[in-house]
């Protein structure tokens, strides 16, 4: 299919006068930012409830395109983590399906947990069809900045026109203030490239992957200094990534006032959204690497043509539905792959508040990893969300609506519904040939070894084995 999409891009650029062709498509810059939490902007992220924004960090450009635009407040990245998000992204399908759930590698049965996580994917497949790629049989000037992340030769082999290369963390490194990790340097492309859009009359995707709020301690001196005043109890990543949140909300206001100066912002999607959550400091429950609230519900922005300014939506929405949502939005002809799990939001933009249509009625968040936590999978179906360990064999019930931060286990007194909803999770996994968790024979309870990650605190060898499902 990849073949024949790059085939019809061509002779469309060639046989069509692009102006007619392009006259009703929108513009998309969808600015992805790495590992912000729910709360960790400005500008609230439900109208209710004020620790959903933060009191002390200062973004005031991506506050103005909350005000402009639709605030998601039960927005979802696809992952606890970024590479599967970033995938998932791509493609319209969730990492399960996509067989990539961890960033990194993945543990094997030498380091001793009762569990055996399963191995990622490492590169995105030449036959994915990707969101890039569709937009440019369109009629799309497509470009990808900053974090790949996903291999597979980069965004050039997959859909863009346009592109930093096929780049990791580490590619931020090198930037340093005045430009920390690239944040204005990516600007600085991305506004070149839609004034050039402009100019050829062809619509933009341009999506923004940002390497912030990575490497904290390149955060500007000047902001660092103001930020220590700030959080006179905050450690130093803390600080520098409020500092580094910041200077990306800086670069964020620079485009959003070239899409000023050259007219196009009533016909320009501005997406925000970040890769993953983060621990939002008792707000909500977990964080990276992990599908409790903090790992997943994650600041969701959409500013653009017939969104109602300062509007909000309550329907759970999350990162994979943008890839039907922006087909839907450029007028892509050819059917979409079969296979996707996302579904437009575009009615959620006219203010029609009613639940996404998607291939099935739940969403699934699977981490099978040892990470934040022990391996683990969550469902959501209307207001209820079920957690399911895999080393116990236990399963947790959130009413989510009424206990956001996941602090009351009704599993209980509801254990008609726990099964229930456990036979919704475990056919979806089964479905789409999720890869799960496996013994491990070489477990000794004796000498388990500790989690330690950035926010673990548990141990596995205090956790029962029991058989997996």
């Amino acid at each position: 299919m990849k073949k024949s999409l790059t085939l019809f891009a061509v002779l469309a650029t060639i046989l069509l006068p692009l102006k007619s062709e392009c006259a009703d498509q929108p513009n998309f810059l969808f600015l992805l930012s790495d590992d912000q939490a729910w709360n960790g902007l400005s500008c609230r992220m439900h109208p209710d409830m004020p620790e959903s924004g933060s009191r002390i960090i200062e973004t005031p450009n991506i506050a103005r395109l909350a005000g402009e635009g639709m605030r998601f407040s039960a927005g979802y990245s696809p992952a606890s983590v970024c590479a599967p998000t970033r995938i998932s992204l791509q493609t319209g399908k969730s990492p399960a399906q996509c067989h990539w759930t961890k960033a990194s590698g993945s543990l094997t049965a030498e380091d001793g947990f009762p569990l055996v996580p399963p191995q990622n994917r490492r590169s995105i497949d030449e036959a994915e069809t990707t969101i890039g790629e569709l937009l440019q049989s369109a009629g799309y000037t497509t470009a990808h900045f900053g974090k790949w992340h996903i291999s597979g030769g980069g965004p050039e082999q997959h859909g863009y026109g346009e592109s930093d290369g096929d780049t990791g963390n580490q590619d931020a490194a090198p930037f340093l203030p005045p430009n920390p990790v690239d944040i204005f340097g990516m600007g600085e492309r991305a506004m070149a490239l839609m004034t050039k859009s402009k100019q050829s009359g062809k619509p933009f995707f341009i999506q923004m992957s940002y390497h912030a709020l990575h490497y904290p301690e390149n955060a500007p001196p000047e902001l660092v200094k103001k930020y220590t005043g700030l959080m006179p109890k905050g450690n130093e990543k803390e600080i520098g990534r409020a500092a580094m949140s910041e200077a990306l909300d800086q670069g964020i206001g620079e485009l959003l006032e070239k899409i000023e100066a050259l007219g196009i912002a009533d016909s320009t999607y501005v997406i925000y959204l970040s890769d993953n959550g983060s621990s939002t400091k008792q707000t909500l429950r977990g964080g990276k690497g992990g599908v409790w609230e903090g790992g997943i519900r994650v600041p969701f922005i959409v500013r653009g043509p017939g969104i109602a300014p300062n509007s909000w939506s309550h329907q759970r929405v999350v990162g994979y539905d943008l890839y039907p949502t922006f087909c839907e939005l450029a007028g892509v002809k050819q059917p979409l792959p079969e296979t996707i799990e996302g579904g437009s939001i575009t009615h959620l933009f006219r203010g029609e508040e009613t639940p996404v249509k998607r291939a099935r009625e739940e969403l699934v968040f699977h981490f099978p990893h040892y990470q934040g936590d022990t391996p683990h999978s969550a469902l959501l179906l209307d207001h209820w969300k079920i957690m399911h360990f895999y080393e116990t064999g236990e399963t947790h019930l959130f009413d989510i609506d009424r206990d956001i931060a996941e602090r009351h286990d009704l599993a209980t007194e509801k254990p008609e519904l726990v099964s229930a909803l456990e036979e919704k999770l475990f056919v979806y996994l089964a479905e789409i040939n999720a890869q799960m968790p496996e013994r491990n024979p070489q477990f000794d309870p004796a000498n388990a070894p500790s989690l330690k990650q950035k926010r673990g605190k548990s141990k596995s060898g205090n956790l029962k084995a029991t058989p997996l499902r």
